[in-house]
This record gives structure tokens, C-alpha cells and sequence, in this order.
């Protein structure tokens, strides 16, 4: 292991859950209130931001977003790439879970509850954009908060960091074939020259950026970089509440007069989670990994990368549509959910490492 990968390992490992991350659900929640009750009071000053577009990218948003993206990156190794090889299986459920299944799994929930069971509840001009942003969800796989879950599972940080760089790589050059082909299936229209400068503004452009400043800050030092990272980190955080009040400024109507849209969105949301995260515990146990690598494998196979897919959502659709909103939902229920997720991986190892037989 190269000396600059063990050092980004042992950041990873012992990096706590900050105020903002723990109490997230709560920060969201006052976003709510927030923005919801600005976009009553200067409905003008939010119609003006939403006017500032360029080749269908508005850009205060375009913005925010690489403030929100960019120093999560910064924190990934790709030099962890061939790290990969020490867990093959476990590489292979991860693999599996995050790409063959839970997009699709998505994409049948979203059919199942948005077009059919909760149909009558939802706006009808809305089912298809409710749907999309759920897909948009589920083909990002989780960057910077797996860390966190990893390590309060005990997670082997090493294959953690190793499988995050290798989604990273993947979600390169499979987000906008994958979202394009399930939004295909689902009967949405696919706005394929919106989605190709979604990726590359939103994955592509911000790869290159963060890890040309990774290298630049490495190169003073792991002690530099360190601190680099402490300063800048609060931003992604900002950056997100920042667009989740001019989100719910623009929503502000559409929720006042139907607040039961949240919870019915929650329901596929969860589902998916519990889902996934079970399928890949279970698989990892059944190929013969350790605990400390099926934890983090199953947490990353539950958590979602929602900063990139508001990103996506609001650049596709727009902040007033149901597809921004159903990302948002993601980003509300992300902690706590999360937070049970690790809490019954740990009370199982008992089970886990009992043999099947």
C-alpha cells in the first residue's frame, strides 16, 4: 500500500460524524420551513434566481453544486483502485448490488407505488418526474458518507475506500447510459442532451477539478492536506442547505397544498434501503467475506450519493418538479435510516459470523 493511500485510509477510518452530518435530517427539515416560507414572502427574488440560466444550466445552482461536489471528491483515492484485488468478493457484491440491482429495483418501486399504489394521492402531471427523481437517486452510489457509516460498523477502511474509488470510476461513464436507459423503461421522455451536460458539468468536470486539487495539496504535505480538509468540508454541507432552500422555495406551493407528498415519497425510498442493504449483508456472508467488509459493502449498497443526484434532478427537470423533490426526500430520511442500517449490521455479527451450516 503506497504511503499516500494509507494516509487518506487512516483519515478515513477516524474521521467523526460532525454536528452537520449527525443532525442532518434536522438541518433539512428547517430547509423546509425556510424555504417554503421565503418563496411565500419574495416570490419575486426566487423567480429572478430561477431566471438565471445558461444553455439550460441555471447558474447560481451550477455553482453550489460544485461547491457541494467538488471537496467530496477531493477526499477520494483513486489511487485505491488496485486495492480492489484483496476483496475480490467482496468487490463483486458491492459491484452488483450498486449497478444491476438497486436501479432497477428503484425503477420497479417508483412504477409500483408512484404509478399505481399512491397514484390517486399524487399530482397527476408529476407521477413521471416523481419517478425520475427517484432513478436519479438510485444510480449514484454513495461518496463521502460511507466513510462515516464504515466506520461506525467497524468497516475494513481499506476495501472502503477501494470500492468507493471504483463506483466513482464506474459513475464516470455509467450515470447517464443507466439513468437514460431506466427512464426509457419508464415511459419518460429521456432529455438526452440535458443529461450528457448534467454528467459532464456535474461528475466528469468535477473529478478532474478535485483531483488536480488533491495532488496540489498533497504535494505540501499529508499534515497540509489534512487541514485543508477540515476547512473545506463544512462547504459541501452549506453548499446542499443552500440549494435546498431555494429547492423548497420554488416547491413552497405544491407542498402547502399537498404535505402527504413527502411521507408517500418516503415509502420507496425506504424500501430500496432495507432492501439493498440486506441483499448485500446476505451475499457477502454467503460468499465467505469478513464482517468487516460485508458492513461497509451493505452500507454503500443502501446510501445514495444525493448530493449529485439533486445536482442531476434540478438540471434535468428543474426546481419546481417532482423529480428535484423526490431527491430531496432521500436527503431527509439519509441519517436516521442509516444510522439503523449500522446499528442492526452491528448487532448481527454474531449471526454473521456464525457458520451457515
Amino acid at each position: 500500500m503506497s504511503a499516500q493511500c494509507e494516509a487518506t485510509l487512516k483519515a478515513a477510518a477516524g474521521a467523526p460524524m460532525s454536528v452537520f452530518e449527525r443532525y442532518l435530517t434536522v438541518w433539512v427539515f428547517l430547509c423546509i420551513v425556510a424555504g417554503v416560507g421565503l418563496g411565500q414572502l419574495a416570490p419575486g427574488v426566487f423567480q429572478a434566481i430561477g431566471r438565471m440560466e445558461f444553455a439550460q444550466v441555471n447558474l447560481p445552482v451550477g455553482l453550489l453544486i460544485w461547491v457541494m461536489v467538488i471537496p467530496m471528491l477531493v477526499k477520494v483515492n483513486f489511487g485505491a483502485l488496485h486495492e480492489v484485488k484483496g476483496h475480490m468478493r467482496g468487490i463483486g457484491v458491492t459491484l452488483f448490488v450498486n449497478w444491476l440491482v438497486k436501479p432497477f429495483s428503484m425503477a420497479f418501486l417508483g412504477w409500483l407505488f408512484v404509478r399505481n399504489v399512491f397514484a390517486p394521492m399524487l399530482p397527476a402531471d408529476q407521477l413521471d418526474s416523481y419517478i425520475a427523481g427517484l432513478i436519479l437517486l438510485a444510480a449514484a452510489p454513495c461518496t463521502a458518507m460511507v466513510f462515516v457509516w464504515s466506520r461506525l460498523s467497524n468497516g475494513d477502511p481499506l476495501f472502503t475506500l477501494s470500492q468507493v474509488a471504483l463506483n466513482d470510476t464506474i459513475m464516470v461513464v455509467a450515470f447517464a447510459p443507466l439513468v437514460g436507459f431506466l427512464l426509457g423503461i419508464s415511459a419518460i421522455t429521456v432529455p438526452w442532451d440535458t443529461l450528457i451536460i448534467s454528467v459532464v458539468l456535474y461528475i466528469v468536470i468535477p473529478v478532474i477539478l478535485s483531483q488536480v486539487w488533491r495532488k496540489l495539496l498533497l504535494a505540501k504535505g499529508q499534515a497540509h492536506f489534512d487541514a485543508a480538509m477540515e476547512k473545506i468540508g463544512p462547504w459541501s454541507i452549506c453548499a446542499l442547505l443552500t440549494t435546498l432552500v431555494l429547492l423548497f422555495a420554488f416547491q413552497g406551493e405544491a407542498i402547502l397544498k399537498q404535505p402527504l407528498v413527502i411521507a408517500l415519497l418516503a415509502v420507496p425510498i425506504l424500501i430500496q434501503v432495507f432492501f439493498n442493504s440486506a441483499l448485500a449483508y446476505w451475499l457477502n456472508r454467503a460468499v465467505g467475506e469478513k464482517h468487516s467488509v460485508a458492513c461497509p459493502s451493505a452500507l454503500i449498497g443502501a446510501s445514495n450519493f444525493f448530493e449529485l443526484a439533486v445536482a442531476a434532478a434540478i438540471g434535468l427537470f428543474g426546481f419546481e418538479s417532482g423529480a428535484a423533490l423526490a431527491t430531496v426526500v432521500g436527503v431527509l430520511i439519509e441519517v436516521p435510516v442509516m444510522l439503523l442500517v449500522v446499528k442492526v449490521v452491528n448487532s448481527s455479527k454474531g449471526w454473521y459470523e456464525r457458520s451457515p451450516a
